[in-house]
């Protein structure tokens, strides 16, 4: 009995000794990056760099091309040869003598017929009722059309010529009378001075006018005449109830390296993006603002209060300088009852008349001004995109007569 206690001790013996021996071959390893064990940094391996002199883990170590590899320099990058430049456009000086020739074709129909009929033998009550009625077939108006019939009634019966040339120096001087030479026609854009050492701001324009008129075509010409005179500008794309509207401008824009700030909602509130514009402007110290209105129907009241809105909106920043209605000469009067409209929601402080080259009526840059008491500044002469033009009374007549 004894001997068999002796044999299970000594096996029991014998496996507690193999358990220990396997346990130091099976000891766990530490994960790498683990924090060491208690007393363990402190000592120093027998062999091989110290643990804080082991290189740390960088991340990213297990890619196939580290993170941290060396960038492309700017010489890495291929560049295009040559960058898009901006469109330069034409000098604004000269340009209604440069398309004077298409202006006379298409109203030769006035001057020519009143030449015709001035220069008959015999002018008699008849005839003087014809030069009359193409007076006022061209839109002259019946106040100018009265006017410039008197006077050459009496200089012709004074003078008593039939002489073609005379009869042609006295119709020129009578309708440079009734186009007014003697009224400013110049455009407010000139940046303003600021006052106590404070910065200025920028000139701002409207332009206003109903659908179909040529309103945000006029505006991206505006712009070319603007940079053609060296100046800064910022579109204001506030006709925001036509989406292709802002999208227009800003094309316009584009090609003469003009910002357009405009709204990514469709719908949004005009005057809010108007008022953004000049904000932009005044930033960004340009010397004028072009905002482009939403076109108005003359009947529908709402609309044109709301025009009424933007503007007041707009002068928080200041005064509106320029108020430009564009009319297209084509309409007659049709066009002339827009203005009257327009008029009593804003100041209206000069017209853009545009089309002139397509129609026979020229005489409505002596009607509208009659009846609007405000001079035509700007003449859209084709389609071109340097088409349109300072308006020059002298330049204008004489292409009537040629």
């Amino acid at each position: 009995m004894e001997t068999i206690e002796i044999v299970i001790g000594i096996v029991v013996l014998i496996a507690l000794a193999g358990v220990g021996a396997l346990a130091g071959l099976v000891r766990p390893r530490r994960r790498r990056g683990s924090l060491p064990r208690p007393g363990e940094a402190a000592g120093r391996s027998s062999v091989g760099p110290r643990s804080d002199e082991l290189p740390l883990p960088g991340v990213g170590d297990d890619a196939e091309e580290p993170r941290d590899s060396p960038l492309r320099t700017v010489d890495d990058v291929e560049l295009p040869d040559e960058l898009p430049a901006t469109e330069r456009p034409a000098p604004v000086a000269g340009r209604l003598v440069r398309l004077r020739e298409r202006l006379a074709r298409s109203n030769s129909a006035l001057g020519h017929g009143l030449l015709a009929l001035l220069s008959r033998d015999t002018l008699d009550e008849s005839t003087w009722e014809e030069v009359e009625e193409t007076l006022l077939l061209a839109d002259v108006g019946v106040d100018p059309t009265t006017e410039i019939v008197d006077a050459l009634r009496e200089r012709v019966r004074v003078l008593g010529t039939r002489e073609p040339e005379q009869l042609r120096a006295m119709l020129r001087e009578e309708l440079l009378r009734a186009v007014g030479t003697d009224v400013d026609r110049s455009l407010a854009t000139t940046r303003h001075e600021g006052e106590d050492g404070r910065p200025g701001r920028p000139a701002v324009v409207m332009v206003v006018g109903v659908n179909g008129t040529g309103k945000t075509t006029t505006v991206g010409k505006l712009a070319r005449v603007l940079v053609a005179e060296d100046k800064d500008v910022v579109l204001g794309a506030a006709d925001t109830f036509r989406a292709a509207a802002a999208e227009q401008l800003a094309t316009w824009g584009e090609r003469v390296g003009v910002p357009t700030v405009r709204s990514e909602r469709d719908g949004a509130d005009p005057a809010s993006v108007a008022y953004d514009a000049v904000k932009q402007g005044i930033e960004d110290e340009v010397d004028v603002v072009l905002v482009d209105t939403a076109g108005r129907l003359q009947n529908k009241v709402g609309l044109m209060d709301e025009l009424g809105k933007v503007k007041r909106v707009v002068e928080r920043h200041g005064p509106v300088d320029e108020v430009l209605l564009v009319l297209d000469a084509t309409t007659g009067q049709n066009g002339l009852r827009q203005a009257a409209v327009f008029s009593e929601v804003v100041d209206i402080t000069g017209i853009v008349l545009t089309k002139l080259d397509g129609t026979a009526k020229g005489g409505i840059v002596v009607g509208v001004q009659r009846s609007l008491h405000v001079p035509v500044k700007l003449v859209g002469l084709g389609e071109g995109p340097d088409d349109l033009a300072p308006f020059e009374p002298e330049a204008f007549v004489d292409a009537l007569l040629s």
